[in-house]
């Protein structure tokens, strides 16, 4: 008998873990917007620290993926969902005694938040299988479609509040002791909620061995089919130029509002998480607008949305403040839109052409693709930060990676299923 009250509970600690995740990015990132209002540190530098948080975030989601599908087939779902923003916690925790023992050297601060945010990131890890696999433990299999939807849904307006809350709090208290009090209440809250979730079926059967060897076979299965492949990499090209963006934008927002004309005091975390929520806006709407164009399987015109997104990112290299915002909101719109439009036909087609009963499997092993494709995002700029590029030129070289990686996605071969390990 499946309880009635695991669903809502569910889908309110999800909410609460995911606005928590990126409610404490924006807190921890927010200072770096003053410091360089003030001369303190430099636009690369600005880069460099965001690309540092990217890539903690997203490496456990690569190196302990096999681990957490095995953990969460082994124990409960349930387990995983509690366990997991439990890590979180630890993971506030360690950034918030690092502030405290380090508030006068901000380089000592900041490494100790460094491992923290490691820590969440396996949090969320873990947590990650859980809140899609036991969807089926919780609900009957007609409403596990929308479910998935209300998820994903969820999700993004978690994200929009967690990048704005955090931004607004650090605005108006200049405090990241007060950012990470509110980031543990939200873990707090969510750990309460799915502990209050019913327990849900375990495997004692599982076996880790197994179970990465099965993950690493149908990985292999997937990625050498040569349409499936090729999807794969679309996904992974969208995640790579999403993550890019999120991460660069902080610098470019700041160089565009100087250029615009705006004094130093008047440049706020506020603001730049408007440009932020102005680009996930655009991936909405074209995120929508692909549902109505395309049927499951057309891919013929996933090469043009992405050649798309790179005139998009090159438009965003080449327009400066003085631009007026009347040209760039419609860029940071147009590159967000081509950005919805690339993946979610590739999202579609991907469930639809494998196997039903190895679906699971599948989006284990396209999390691992679309989380890879973050880490090469940000490793990207990573190294052209090093370079001492500026936020500008690192979005015209955006441009002509996705160029390249376009090359690649030959879609439009016949819809053959691959082989399942």
């Amino acid at each position: 008998m499946k309880s009635p009250r695991n669903y809502p509970l569910l889908l309110s600690g999800q909410f609460l873990g995911a606005f928590g995740d990126n409610f404490l990015l924006a807190g921890i990132l927010a200072p770096l917007t003053f410091l360089k209002n003030a001369g303190t540190i430099t636009e690369q530098q600005v880069n460099g620290t965001n690309t540092l948080f990217s890539i903690v975030f997203f490496v456990p989601f690569i190196l302990l993926a096999p681990l957490a599908g095995f953990l969460n087939d082994r124990m409960p779902k349930t387990t995983w969902l509690l366990g997991g923003n439990l890590v979180k916690l630890l993971g506030v925790i360690v950034g918030f005694v690092g502030i405290q023992l380090h508030a006068a050297s901000h380089d000592a601060a900041m490494l100790w938040q460094a491992i923290g945010y490691t820590i969440v990131g396996v949090g969320a890890c873990l947590y990650s299988p859980a809140k899609y696999g036991v969807l089926p433990e919780v609900l009957p299999a007609e409403k596990l479609v929308k479910a998935n939807g209300t998820v994903e849904m969820l999700t993004l307006v978690a994200i929009l509040g967690g990048l704005a809350g955090g931004a607004v709090l650090y605005d108006n208290f200049r405090s990241l002791t007060v950012c990470y009090g509110a980031s543990a209440a939200c873990y707090v809250l969510a750990t309460i909620l799915n502990g209050l979730m019913d327990r849900t079926p375990s495997n004692a059967a599982a076996r880790i061995g197994d179970s990465v060897q099965s993950f690493f076979r149908h990985l292999g299965a997937l990625v050498t089919h040569r349409r499936i492949g090729r999807i794969l990499l679309g996904c992974g090209l969208f995640w790579m130029a999403g993550a890019f963006m999120r991460t660069n934008l902080h610098a470019w927002g700041i160089s565009i509002f100087e250029g615009a004309g705006m004094a130093a005091d008047k440049i706020t975390n506020e603001r730049l998480a408007m440009l932020k929520i102005g680009l996930v806006l655009g991936i909405v709407s074209g995120s929508l607008l692909a549902g109505s164009l395309h049927g499951i399987g057309e891919l013929s015109k996933q090469w043009l949305y992405a050649l798309g997104l790179a005139v998009g990112c090159a438009l965003l290299g080449l327009l400066h403040g003085g631009a007026g915002f009347w040209v760039i909101v419609p860029a940071l719109a147009l590159a967000g839109i081509m950005a919805g439009l690339l993946v979610v036909p590739l999202n579609a087609a991907l469930q639809h052409e494998t196997d039903p009963a190895a679906l699971g499997k599948t989006i284990a092993v396209q999390n691992v693709v679309d989380y890879a494709g973050m880490l090469v995002g940000a490793g990207l700029l990573g190294v052209m930060t090093k370079l001492n590029w500026s936020a500008h030129q690192a979005f015209l070289g955006l441009a002509v990676v996705v160029v390249v990686l376009t090359l690649g996605m030959k879609l439009t071969t016949p819809n053959t299923a691959p082989k399942q390990a």
